[in-house]
C-alpha cells in the first residue's frame, strides 16, 4: 500500500480524497494556487505544496508543477479527483515515466474515451448500444446533409472532443443543419482547438442514465447500477439520484452486465461511468468518463461502498474488496450540487462566506470545503457543496432533502439553494417524471 498520495485537485474533492487516505493511514498532500492558501483541503492535508499563482492553467493544470510536488514530498502516488487533470493521458504518461502511480485507468484507456469518435467506435465494438450516428467525424456540410437524410431528422451535432454542450448543436431540417453545422465547428475550434464533429439522432425526451463501473486492471470488473442525471441546465448537472426512478430491476441488470463486461474485455483499471440516453425502454451511448464523478456519492450511499478507498487499492496492486454479488441496492440516494450563483441567471457569485452551517442528522451528508470566514475565489468552477441524502425509499429521500436543505446556511453569497426548495415543490420532480430538457423548460416557465 502507498504510504504517501498527493491530490492533484482542490475543494471538495480534495477533500473527499484526503478523508479517505487518512481512514486507511495513509499520509495525504494537498497542492494549491496562490489562491487556495488558506482553503480547507491545505489545512486538513498531512503536507501542503504551493505550485503556482491564481490561474489554473498555472497551478492546477501545470504538470511540472504536479510532478515536482511529488518529488519533494515523495508522493507515490496522484489521486486527480474530476475535473483539471483527471483525463489527461498526457499527464498519465508523464507519471508513469516518472514511477508515480496514477490512480485511476491507464493512458491508453483514457486517450481511447477522452475522443467521443474513437469512444463510440469502441462500445460499438465491445457490443454496447450506440446512438444512430455517423461513422467518424463529418467533413463537410454536403457528407452532414447526406447522413441526416439516412438518419432522420432531428440531429444532433457534437464536437469530437468536446464537453459541458461546447460544440453542440440541433437542427430540425435542412436548412437549420447548415448553419448548426457551422456553428458547431466554429466553437468546437474556439473552445478545444479542434473542429472535427460528429453527427447523431437526436433523441426527442430521453433521460441521462449513468452506468458506474470498477475494473482491477486485470480483466475483473463489476458494475454498481446507474445514476439518473437527467435535470440538467446548458448540459451541466445539478441534481443526480440512484437508483434511477424508471429503471427496472431487469434493465438494470442488463444494461450494468453489458458495460461491466466491456470493461472487463479491455482490461480497464478503477472507476469508470459510462453515460446513456435512455428513451422507451432502450439505452444509447454518450461517452464514458475514466475518472470519479461528481455524483459519486449517492452510488456509494446505496451501496455502502467507498469508491476512492477501492481507486486507491486497485492501484496499490489489491483486489477489489467486493464483487457482482456483494452489490445489493439499499434504499434511494439523491445529491444536489450547490453554487455560489446568482438566480436566475446562474452567474458565478465568488466572495466571502460570513457563515456556513452544514446540515447533519440521520442519512445526511455534506461534501463541501466551505468554512466561516472562507473567500470562494473567481478563479474556478461555482461549486461549493453537494448535498447527499439516503433514504430507505425515494419519498424517504425527498422528504429528507427538503428536511436538510432547511437546515444548510451559507450567509454570505448568494448561491443555487433556492433552486432547489422550488423544484422539490413541483410535482413532476417528486413522481420523477422528468428528462433532460425539463429543467431548461421549468427555468423557461418559472423565471421568464
Amino acid at each position: 500500500m502507498f504510504e504517501k498520495i498527493l491530490i492533484a485537485n482542490r475543494g471538495e474533492i480534495a477533500l473527499r480524497v484526503i478523508r479517505a487516505c487518512r481512514e486507511m493511514g495513509i499520509k495525504s498532500v494537498a497542492v494549491h494556487s496562490t489562491a487556495d492558501a488558506d482553503a480547507m483541503h491545505v489545512r486538513m492535508a498531512d503536507e501542503s505544496v504551493c505550485i503556482g499563482p491564481n490561474s489554473s492553467t498555472d497551478s492546477y493544470l501545470s504538470v511540472p508543477a504536479i510532478v515536482s510536488a511529488c518529488e519533494i514530498t515523495g508522493a507515490e502516488a496522484i489521486h486527480p479527483g474530476y475535473g483539471f487533470l483527471s483525463e489527461n493521458a498526457a499527464f498519465v504518461q508523464v507519471l508513469e515515466d516518472h514511477a508515480i502511480t496514477f490512480i485511476g485507468p491507464t493512458a491508453e484507456h483514457i486517450r481511447i474515451m477522452g475522443d467521443k469518435i474513437t469512444a463510440k467506435e469502441t462500445a460499438k465494438a465491445l457490443g454496447i448500444p450506440v446512438v444512430p450516428g455517423s461513422e467518424g467525424g463529418v467533413p463537410d456540410v454536403a457528407t452532414a446533409l447526406t447522413v441526416a437524410a439516412q438518419i432522420g431528422y432531428p440531429v444532433i451535432i457534437k464536437a469530437t472532443a468536446g464537453g459541458g454542450g461546447r460544440g453542440m448543436k440541433v437542427a430540425k431540417d435542412a436548412a437549420e443543419l447548415e448553419v448548426a453545422f457551422r456553428t458547431a465547428r466554429s466553437e468546437a475550434k474556439a473552445a478545444f482547438g479542434n473542429d472535427e464533429v460528429y453527427m447523431e439522432k437526436y433523441l426527442q425526451t430521453p433521460r441521462h442514465i449513468e452506468i458506474q463501473v470498477f475494473g482491477d486492471g486485470k480483466g475483473r470488473a463489476v458494475h454498481l447500477g446507474e445514476r439518473d442525471c437527467s435535470l440538467q441546465r446548458r448540459h451541466q448537472k445539478v441534481f443526480e439520484e440512484a437508483p434511477g426512478p424508471v429503471i427496472t430491476p431487469e434493465q438494470r441488470a442488463r444494461i450494468g452486465k453489458i458495460c461491466a463486461d466491456a470493461v472487463a474485455k479491455i482490461g480497464y483499471s478503477g472507476a469508470g461511468t459510462i453515460e446513456f440516453l435512455f428513451e422507451n425502454g432502450e439505452f444509447f451511448f454518450i461517452e464514458m468518463n475514466t475518472r470519479l464523478q461528481v455524483e459519486h456519492p449517492v452510488t456509494e450511499a446505496i451501496f455502502g461502498v467507498d469508491l476512492v478507498r477501492e481507486q486507491i487499492r486497485v492501484a496499490a496492486g489489491l483486489p477489489m474488496s467486493f464483487t457482482q454479488d456483494d452489490l445489493v441496492i439499499n434504499g434511494h440516494a439523491i445529491e444536489v450540487r450547490i453554487n455560489a450563483e446568482k438566480l436566475p441567471e446562474f452567474a458565478p457569485r465568488p466572495g466571502k462566506v460570513k457563515v456556513f452551517h452544514a446540515p447533519g442528522g440521520l442519512g445526511v451528508r455534506m461534501d463541501s470545503a466551505l468554512y466561516g470566514g472562507y473567500t470562494i475565489p473567481p478563479y474556478y468552477d461555482s461549486l461549493i457543496g453537494k448535498l447527499i441524502v439516503h433514504g430507505r425509499d425515494r419519498p424517504e429521500a425527498l422528504a429528507r432533502l427538503n428536511r436538510a436543505l432547511g437546515e444548510l446556511i451559507i450567509d454570505g453569497v448568494e448561491t443555487t439553494i433556492p433552486l432547489f426548495h422550488q423544484l422539490l415543490a413541483d410535482p413532476d420532480i417528486e413522481a420523477g417524471a422528468y428528462n433532460i430538457h425539463w429543467l431548461e423548460k421549468w427555468l423557461a416557465k418559472t423565471y421568464g
